[in-house]
This record gives structure tokens, sequence and C-alpha cells, in this order.
């Protein structure tokens, strides 16, 4: 009889069995995205798409703001451009580059104000995609799967912050705990807590049970352009909160999401390595990571904010009533306008710069 092929499952089942039959959250969801050939992110599926598979012209788990609409690229050009300008640099460097659609469209505003743009992502089926897509712009674009020890520029990153492992905390019954994830003896996973000094970053008021996510690796990545950015700016956008309202006590079932064929769920442990599993973003715990590696805050805004300072209403001028739905989909507040932010961070800009995007509307204060 033939072996069963293997999953990214199997994956997770071997390393709970060679951990001593438990593994914290972040392990398995990193090796549910991130296993190479089998994870979500590695495994060579159209994870990207406006509509669910099956749909005539459709494909895809969830669409991201570059697919909704070439507006956004643009729009967030006008901004990639002040900071080059700001910083005298002429290099972009863009984290998780998903089908290549936002870097064609930065590249296509930008023209020849970038002289190289450097893609780092650690799926290959992704890089060979984005390959494809962005093969008109010739070797200005190329690959890397690190960061070399020093780097200059503008960094972008969109819903990447979002995609990377968080560690559960759980308090129950007054007691907090990691809740990690076991084999449950018929095939799949249960969770398991185990007592844990590890607490979030404020105290959470009553006595409820409350789960919740903390994220060191977000705070590892953000330490790490730190440490290798010499002069200019970075700008993540992603969904998320400030720290006062992801802790919100009322907020007791933590932000932890699958989606798959453009459908939510909250159960990560089925499905693994076939579906998406995302978090929030704390965006205080980004700032206080920044400022930790020297960098500078230089805006926090809601995604409409951003995009409306850069120039996207008048963008939306020039189409018709029919072709705006979609681009209206980036700025509408109870859609991704709101929930989705922006922040800016630098290091070695003028003290006088105010990027473009933060002109009006500028959150800073409420981080």
């Amino acid at each position: 009889m033939a072996e069963p092929e293997r999953t990214a499952a199997h994956v997770v089942a071997d390393e709970i069995a060679s951990a001593g039959g438990w593994i914290g959250f972040d392990r398995f969801m990193a090796l549910a995205l991130y296993t190479p050939g089998l994870g979500y992110y590695t495994r060579g599926a159209g994870q990207f798409g406006t509509m669910p598979a099956g749909v005539k012209g459709g494909g895809g788990d969830f669409v991201t703001a570059p697919e909704l609409s070439p507006l956004y690229g643009r729009a967030l050009a006008v901004q990639v451009a002040d900071a080059l300008e700001a910083s005298d640099t002429d290099e972009v460097w863009e984290f998780g580059a998903g089908t290549g659609a936002l870097a064609a469209q930065l590249l296509g505003a930008l023209g020849e104000r970038v002289r190289r743009y450097t893609i780092v992502d650690l799926s290959g089926t992704l890089r060979a995609r984005q390959a494809e897509t962005l093969a008109a712009f010739g070797d200005r674009v190329r690959w890397a799967e690190s960061l070399p020890e020093t780097l200059q520029g503008v960094v972008v990153g969109n819903e990447v912050l979002d995609a990377m492992p968080v560690r559960l905390l759980a308090r129950v019954q007054g007691a907090w705990f990691e809740r990690g994830v076991v084999d449950d003896g018929r095939g799949g996973f249960a969770w398991s807590d185990r007592p844990t000094d590890q607490r979030p970053p404020v105290e959470i008021a009553g006595p409820h049970d409350y789960l919740t996510e903390i994220h060191p690796q977000g705070r590892a990545f953000v330490a790490t352009l730190g440490d290798r950015l010499a002069r200019g700016a970075v700008f993540l956008i992603d969904y998320g909160f400030p720290e006062a309202e992801y802790y919100h006590p009322q907020r007791h079932m933590g932000t932890v999401m699958c989606h798959r064929e453009h459908r939510a769920d909250s159960d990560p442990l089925v499905d693994v390595g076939v579906k998406d599993i995302t978090a929030h973003v704390d965006f205080t715990d980004v700032a206080v990571a920044a400022q930790d590696a020297g960098l500078e805050l230089l805006g926090y805004a809601s995604q409409a904010h951003f995009l409306y300072n850069c120039g996207f209403g008048q963008m939306l001028d020039t189409l018709t009533p029919a072709q705006r739905g979609l681009p209206l989909h980036l700025v509408n507040e109870h859609e991704m306008g709101e929930l989705f932010k922006v922040i800016a961070l630098g290091r070695g800009l003028p003290a006088d710069w105010m990027p473009v995007g933060f002109a009006h509307g500028d959150r800073s204060h409420r981080l």
C-alpha cells in the first residue's frame, strides 16, 4: 500500500511528538504556514483572489489591497517617492510581496526613481509568481531570503505582521497559561494549557476568562529592521489596534482567525496547511519595539486617512461611478479604511520632515 501523502499536519504531529507532547501555538502556526512545500504560504496554491474559487473570475482564499485596486499602489507610491526624496535613496524593499501586484504598481508609478526593488519572501512558489508578474521590470527587481547587514531606502510591508506567528495566553479562573497544541489521539489536534510567567503588556481588568496573543516574532522583525536600517523609512500596513483596544477587557476571545475561500473561521487546528491563520497587530507593540531598536516613530494613521493624504480622492475622481466600487473598499470606514492602519518608522531623515501620508489624521498619540 502506498504511503499517504505527507502534509503540514504530519509535520506538526511529528514536532509535537519530538517535543514531548506539546508545542506552543507560535510553533504550530509557523509550521502550518511556512513548512517548505507543505505550509499554507509555501505549497503553491493560489491564496490570493478577488472572489472564491468556483466563482467566475475568482480563485483564492482572501484578497489584499493591491488585488482590489491599482489605486492602492499608486497612492502608496506617492508616499514612497516622498520618503525616497527625504532619505536621498533609490532603493525599495518589500516584505511578503504576495502575487507581486503591489511591486508592479509601485514600480509602474515610480519609474526610474527606483534603481533597485528587492523582495524578501519565504515562499519559493510565490517568488515564481512574482517573477512572472514583474518580468517587464527586468533586473531592477531582485529577490533575497534575508536582509543584508545594512540597508538604506524605503521598506514596505503590506499584511506582513498579521502572518507572523503569535503566542496565545489564556487566563482561566484567574491563573495565566500559555495555550499550546497537543495530539488529540484521533489523528487531529487539541488545545492544552501550561502555566506561564508570561503576561499581556497591560493588566486585563475583571475576573473573567480571557484569551489573547503576544507578538514576540513581530517584535523581533521590527528589531531586525532597526538593526539593519542605516537611513530611510519603513511603512507597515495591516489590520489591528493600539494596545488599549487590542487588550480591551471585552476582547476576551483574542484575534486569531483563519481564512479559506473568502470565509473566516476561528479554529486553526483543522485543515492545517490548507487555510490561512492570522492575528491582528498590536501597533503599540510595534512602536515600542521600533523605539527600543533606535527607530523614530514617524506616523500612525488609519488606511483611509493615509490614502486620502496621498491623493486617493483625486484618483477616485478620474473613475466612473461604476469603477469606484472596489477602490472604495480600501477607504470605507466599515471595511478596510478603519480596521487597517499604517505605521511609519525611520532613521537618518530630516528632523522637520513629515511623511505626506500623515499630514492629516495622525494618531501617534493614541499608541
